[in-house]
């Protein structure tokens, strides 16, 4: 390790599936080239033991663990948290990370609802020194920054249409036991859409493509799920999501299609966005993580797709050459990297993409409540994004 390299110290509140991701992202630094900055996880904090006691027993650096998280914020050795905790616990948690004056790294989508998450926001702009971002990886693949650079050069002309979506199908097994993604009281009444939707969102509001309205169909395919006991219980949340959105921007008008899936059956964890241009087309999945298609167009001239493989070339260099495969624990790591060259150069980062920002999650609150009125009522809910 270069002597020169900073090393921010991270405490992890919420040691499940994603904080040991966190983990062997910092296990992999030396993935990386030309980074002056390091993460270092130094604490960690869950009310289940055996969480802490994986990160005890495989982390080197973690020199303290604890079941309340206020000792884990009042510890000084703690520049910032990772935060990976049910949806009902955002708005406290986050609330006291950000008061406390330690930099958030924290899971969407921010609040169990839209007022849980303006007392995110409330916390923040008292605390402006304080760096927060919002979990999202997938559009730090090459094949989805490819679209992003397009999207910058204005290569698409007028937009026709936009459908961005992210779908799994571990649900579609109705055996699978609940867990607290299916209750309202713990994940919140918008079900996928909260779990999944930062995703989908992260891009068309990065690109400034705010809904106008929605009109939401929302699914609940599974009704009941095993309790883990011998009994069965109610599953109380919407296992799939499709957001019929109308987008006014930069003189233009267009709709865009949002999915959120639970049960895609032959999905997993498929990540995508498609642009449809006057003058250029371009979609990106990971289902094909290799391959990016694009469709130029001019007038009179033939319309064919090119599909071609996306050479492994990241946001943040890496040691891996180019013909080589990109996958989710590389998204996982570029994210992070965006997330710390933040914290140690605030805007002179080494290149422009940043993590999702409490904005965008706001934003995405916006949308979901709208969703949430269209199922209520069956109408087209307009967003007014001034109030």
């Amino acid at each position: 390790m270069a002597k020169d390299k900073r090393i921010i110290r991270f405490g992890v509140i919420g040691c499940g599936l994603m904080g040991k991701e966190f983990a062997s992202a910092a296990a992999r630094w030396c993935h990386l080239t030309d980074v002056g900055f390091e993460p270092r996880i130094v604490a960690v904090c869950d009310a289940n033991p055996a969480a802490t006691e994986w990160f005890v027993d495989n982390v080197p650096s973690v020199v303290h663990s604890y079941s309340d998280y206020h000792e884990l914020l009042a510890n000084p050795d703690v520049d910032a948290v990772y935060c990976a905790v049910p949806h009902n616990l955002h708005q406290q948690i986050y609330v006291d990370i950000i008061r406390s004056g330690k930099h958030l790294l924290g899971e969407k989508p921010f609040g169990i609802d839209r007022e849980a998450n303006a007392a995110v926001t409330e916390a923040l702009a008292q605390h402006p020194e304080v760096i927060v971002r919002c979990s999202s990886e997938f559009p730090f693949y090459p094949g989805a920054q490819q679209i992003v650079k397009w999207v910058k050069e204005g290569r698409f002309g007028r937009i026709i249409e936009v459908e961005a979506g992210f779908w799994h199908s571990s649900d579609l097994d109705p055996t699978k036991p609940i867990n607290w993604k299916r209750r309202i009281a713990t994940n919140g009444e918008y079900g996928c859409m909260g779990d999944l939707g930062m995703h989908v969102l992260h891009l068309p509001l990065r690109f400034g493509w705010k809904p106008k309205s929605v009109r939401a169909l929302l699914s609940k395919i599974v009704p009941e799920r095993p309790d883990g006991k011998g009994g069965m219980v109610p599953c109380e949340t919407w296992d799939n999501a499709i957001l019929a959105c109308d987008v006014e921007t930069d003189g233009q008008q267009f709709p865009m299609v949002l999915s959120t899936k639970r049960i895609a059956p032959g999905h997993a964890n498929t990540w995508f966005i498609r642009i449809q241009g006057t003058e250029f087309s371009a979609e990106f999945t990971t289902k094909n993580p290799k391959q990016v298609a694009s469709l130029p167009y001019e007038p009179g001239a033939a319309q064919a797709w090119h599909v071609v493989d996306a050479p492994y070339k990241s946001a943040y260099g890496t040691i891996t050459g180019g013909i080589f495969e990109f996958g989710f624990s590389d998204s996982i790591l570029q994210m992070w990297a965006a997330f710390c060259d933040e914290l140690v150069s605030r805007d002179g980062m080494s290149q422009p993409f940043r993590c999702a920002t409490p904005e965008e999650a706001s934003a995405s609150h916006r949308v979901f409540t709208a969703a949430l009125e269209s199922e209520r009522t069956g109408n087209t809910i307009a967003i007014d994004w001034e109030e």
